[in-house]
């Protein structure tokens, strides 16, 4: 259940729908793991609506979605712009029921020369 929640959530924010997925998915003392924003609710939604904003073409697609306990990690690709070589984002999500309390993100671009032949999906 909690893995459906955390792919809604990223899905929802990716296509601009931000605010509907944290009110609908995000618990009042939710926080933010991130060295670039501020750890509250707000800051991460308005950094998420500002993104939206300027990449109205974003594509996200989840490759990965592992769920144990409390916990759901997702590895996604994310092209900002169609044609970009995109990024892997991974997303930890600690959950309290069915709401997301707790969240780290981190995100690696997809290197023009890569050396590994398998790639990063």
């Amino acid at each position: 259940m909690s893995k459906q929640a955390a792919i809604s959530f990223v899905t929802r924010a990716a296509s601009g729908r931000v605010r509907e997925a944290f009110d609908t998915l995000v618990t009042p003392g939710f926080r933010h793991h991130n060295a670039y924003f501020p750890s509250d609710a707000a800051s991460l939604a308005r950094a998420m609506e500002e993104n939206a904003r300027a990449n109205p073409a974003k594509a996200l697609e989840v490759k990965q979605a592992i769920e144990e306990g409390d916990r759901v990690v997702l590895l996604s690709e994310v092209h900002h712009k169609p044609g970009d070589r995109g990024a892997a984002v991974v997303h930890i999500f600690r959950f309290e029921g069915d709401r997301i309390a707790e969240l780290w993100d981190v995100g690696q671009e997809v290197p023009a020369d890569a050396k590994n032949e398998l790639g990063m999906f």
